[in-house]
């Protein structure tokens, strides 16, 4: 029997679930689809939001011949016949070919460069498919003749239709707390919470006695215990007191709480994600090094998984449960975001406009302004705010951690050079 990830794929735009503003009857891909016009472009998304699947329903419906390649398993040859199959096609049957490349982050530069010719010509539509960040993964000359699509992870509901389709399939049922279990624990991935389904629906299907009912039970089992076994406020409570220990630098709380949820079957994705936003927010300039920290906590967990990745977690919590706290940065944000919003259309000064552009220095533009690094010291006092806003200060500082040096040194440098104090923050 084919796994429901395999045999619910789905292959019109109708039938793909979620994705509506890319999709949708707006959505720009399926106004290119209606126009049997694809262009090359990256599909950027995490594991399971339906990037393949996409990129076939496009390939399909807008009739164009598809080749597709794993840059995993695929090389130069590869390529290179590909391509070679879909020039014969053009020139013989006049039909354009996507050739569809799943993980193209994967490939190296030669590899990619292969790439460039054909889809500057229009031999071949790329389709190309990362769950990486293309900037850093994929070359800019590729970038540059494609256009990036950004995939986001399937939501509860989105989730929750995808199962009751298998569940008609399977001729099954589910209870709701089983149903809620499927959608939580699947971490936004399609592919996670239709085989976790297939596995529960098998699982009571040999139960004793057998039935066509899903429940709680299976649904764990298929999970391998890897379950909420609390309700969905219990969860939010759970991650509430853990970024609320880390906080208030509680390494036991925070490490307690950071095994329930994992013990429970929490994404740990999703509590990286979590110590990454308070690197910014809590710890800030008290330790610039936080966000960092929090950064490669984050990534490394997306590398390795569980069960290696506990390990990681448990070294970021412990270290930013230990580094200083300050929130200046969250509070100044907040105030210039209050000033933005208040001021309304302001002008940009004189002296700071562009000035590389024939008839700027008639307009005044850029004249008067001093470059930074002529003066002794790389500072010098000059105006940067609107008129309006000159002598409003937004950044509060704190004395906490290094962010008390970093401020020592910035005022010691503004005092040497201008003799002044620096502006006061505005209430």
């Amino acid at each position: 029997m084919a796994p429901l990830a395999d045999v619910l794929r789905p292959t019109t735009l109708d039938e793909l679930v979620g994705h509506r503003d890319l999709v949708g009857p707006d959505g720009a891909l399926r106004r290119f689809v209606e126009a049997r016009q694809l262009s090359s472009m990256i599909l950027w998304g995490p594991a399971g939001s339906g990037k393949t699947t996409l990129a076939r329903i496009l390939a399909t419906s807008a009739g164009y011949a598809t080749e597709s390649l794993s840059a995993v398993t695929s090389g130069v040859k590869d390529v290179r016949e590909a391509i070679e199959r879909a020039r014969r096609r053009l020139g013989e049957h006049d039909q354009r070919t996507v050739l569809f490349i799943d993980e193209v982050h994967r490939f190296n530069k030669s590899q990619q460069d292969l790439l460039l010719p054909a889809t500057e010509t229009g031999e071949v539509v790329l389709i190309g498919a990362t769950t990486e960040n293309p900037y850093f993964e994929v070359n800019a000359a590729l970038m540059s003749r494609s256009t990036l699509w950004r995939l986001s992870s399937l939501g509860p509901h989105d989730l929750a239709v995808l199962v009751h389709r298998g569940l008609v399939l399977r001729g099954a049922t589910i209870t709701d707390d089983a149903l809620e279990a499927v959608t939580a624990t699947a971490d936004g991935d399609a592919r996670v919470a239709l085989t976790t389904l297939d596995t529960a629906i098998v699982l009571a299907r040999t139960a004793e006695p057998p039935s066509d009912e899903v429940g709680i039970e299976q649904v764990t089992r298929a999970r391998d215990g890897r379950l909420y076994h609390q309700s969905r406020d219990s969860h939010f409570d759970q991650i509430s007191a853990f970024i609320k220990s880390v906080r208030g630098s509680d390494p036991d709380a925070a490490l307690f709480w950071l095994v329930t949820m994992l013990e429970a079957g929490e994404s740990p994705r999703f509590l990286a994600r979590r110590l990454v936003i308070l690197a910014s927010e809590d710890i800030g300039l008290a330790d610039p090094m936080g966000l960092v920290l929090a950064d490669a906590a984050a990534r490394t967990v997306e590398f390795i998984g569980l069960p290696e990745g506990r390990l990681t977690l448990a070294h970021a919590t412990v270290a930013l449960s230990l580094m200083p706290k300050s929130n200046s940065v969250t509070r100044a944000l907040g105030a210039s975001t209050r000033a933005v919003q208040q001021s309304g259309a302001v002008d940009v000064p004189d002296h700071l406009r562009g000035s590389n552009y024939r008839g700027a220095a008639e307009q005044g533009f850029g004249v008067g302004y001093v470059y930074p690094h002529d003066a002794e010291g790389g500072w010098v006092a000059q105006q940067y705010l609107p008129d309006a806003l000159v002598g409003s200060a937004f950044y509060e500082p704190s004395d906490h951690g290094r962010e008390r040096a970093l401020v020592e040194q910035w005022r010691h440098r503004f005092d040497a050079d201008s003799g002044e104090t620096p502006p006061l923050p505005v209430e």
